[in-house]
């Protein structure tokens, strides 16, 4: 049995099974006298969440932006307020043919990169990321939409791999404060992908310097919901052509983007 504890304890318990059995929700509906085959395994599952690991971990299916992506341990599962942040970058690319290189740093499952690929289609996207685990499931949801010609994958640290000339960058970097105690769920999820430093905005503030060293014109960035005041701070006395915060579906400041 599912720990009642677990948010939506008996969907996700028809999740599993449905995971299980390799079936859909429909079949689930009209073949409930079936009996249950190899249900060691399927006890296996639900341990696991009960223990509560991520469902997206388990199922190996994350859904985002309306598709359905690959994940396992080693990349982070995708939130729904990223989502604004491709929004945001679609917004500022208001030509849906230009020709621009575009780079991703902490490309993780690679669903940023992706979701710009297919609406950019004369895009060139470059993927970095530290972790070459991330990179490999990043490069099986690649395949999966046929975009290996147009995202190419890079393992390193920031923009330390990329020579080329860089028209857009948008990162979803970790941000939080070391230290911080998160849901037990969390610890599934890769730490690097989570902790940002001391601070919490040590890597977004290298991006930013490295947006400023290169000129890059663009950057798109998520953040956490507390650090609009310590970015704009640190933009204070650098001429710039713009600074745009948003926000997400709580009334929480997400993100920016900047112009140089």
């Amino acid at each position: 049995m599912l720990n009642p504890h677990i948010p939506r304890a008996s969907r996700e318990a028809q999740l599993l099974l449905m995971h299980h059995l390799k079936v859909d929700e429909l079949w689930l509906l009209t073949n409930q006298n079936t009996e249950i085959k190899n249900t060691q395994e399927l006890y296996k599952k639900v341990a696991r969440r009960s223990n509560n690991e991520p469902l997206e971990y388990i199922t190996n299916k994350v859904s985002f932006y309306s598709e359905e992506f690959y994940i396992v341990k080693g990349a982070l599962i995708p939130r729904p307020e990223t989502e604004i942040l491709i929004d945001e970058v679609i917004k500022n690319i208001p030509n849906a043919d230009a020709k621009l290189t575009i780079v991703e740093v902490g490309i993780g499952s690679g669903i940023i990169s992706i979701m710009l690929a297919l609406k950019f289609p004369n895009v060139k996207i470059i993927g970095v990321d530290i972790s070459q685990d991330a990179l490999n499931i990043a490069k099986i949801n690649i395949e999966k939409f046929n975009l290996q010609e147009r995202i190419e994958l890079r393992l390193g640290s920031l923009l330390e791999p990329i020579d080329e000339d860089i028209d857009y960058l948008v990162s979803n970097p970790p941000y939080i404060r070391n230290g911080v105690k998160l849901e037990s769920n969390l610890d599934y999820e890769p730490q690097n992908a989570l902790f940002g430093g001391e601070s919490g905005d040590e890597i977004i503030k290298e991006l930013l310097a490295e947006v400023l060293n290169r000129k890059i014109k663009f950057f798109s960035c998520e953040i956490g919901y507390d650090q609009k005041g310590k970015i704009a701070l640190y933009l204070k006395n650098i001429q710039i052509q713009s600074l745009e915060f948003y926000k997400d579906l709580a009334n929480f400041y997400r993100g920016f983007t900047l112009r140089l």
